[in-house]
């Protein structure tokens, strides 16, 4: 057998087994900007949730190890959070990786100061639907989704969000 036709195979089964593991996170109905995200508190996460979301703009991020875009999107979420959080930014990074040792040595290769969780039953992951890696959700101060992106575009979704984030901060300083 010759080695370009052994890689196709490989290949093939790689992209194979991650849209197998995509569809095993769908679950209920998918959340849209206006509806309501669920609380997170609700759900046996792994990890120490932010104490407190009320009157903060949060993104909901969920990714995995084996995910390219993921580890991408990281360096993103990394700046973002730099620079909004003491304005009222919160970013929830939520793994769903298999094994938590998987998880550990992305955040080795890859660190940030945002909250990591680990949602290692699968229930929210089931609850807001996820069909892709990654998935995030931006929620407004009112708890309701603002936006939610599926994948990771490079800079084109870095400025999105961005925007996202600016818009929401301005409409939470104007109504106080």
């Amino acid at each position: 057998m010759n080695t370009s036709l052994v890689n196709k195979i490989v290949f093939a089964a790689a992209l194979a087994l991650g849209l197998g593991a995509n569809a095993a996170f769908a679950g209920g109905k998918a959340i849209k900007a206006g509806d309501s995200f669920p609380d997170l508190a609700g759900f046996k996460l792994e990890g120490n949730l932010p104490s407190s979301l009320k009157d903060k703009v949060v993104i909901v991020d969920f990714w995995a190890s084996w995910c390219g875009p993921c580890k991408e999107s990281f360096p993103a979420l990394e700046e973002l959070h730099k620079k909004y959080a003491e304005k009222g930014l919160v970013i929830v990074a939520v793994n769903v990786d298999e094994k938590e040792d998987a998880m550990k040595a992305f955040l080795k290769s890859n660190p940030v100061t945002f909250t990591i969780v680990r949602d290692a039953t699968k229930k929210l992951v089931s609850t807001v639907n996820i069909a892709s890696m990654p998935s995030s959700f931006v929620i407004g101060v009112d708890g309701k989704v603002s936006a939610v992106h599926k994948g990771f575009h490079g800079n084109e979704t870095t400025k999105q969000y961005a925007q996202e984030i600016e818009s929401l901060l301005s409409r939470n300083v104007a109504s106080k």
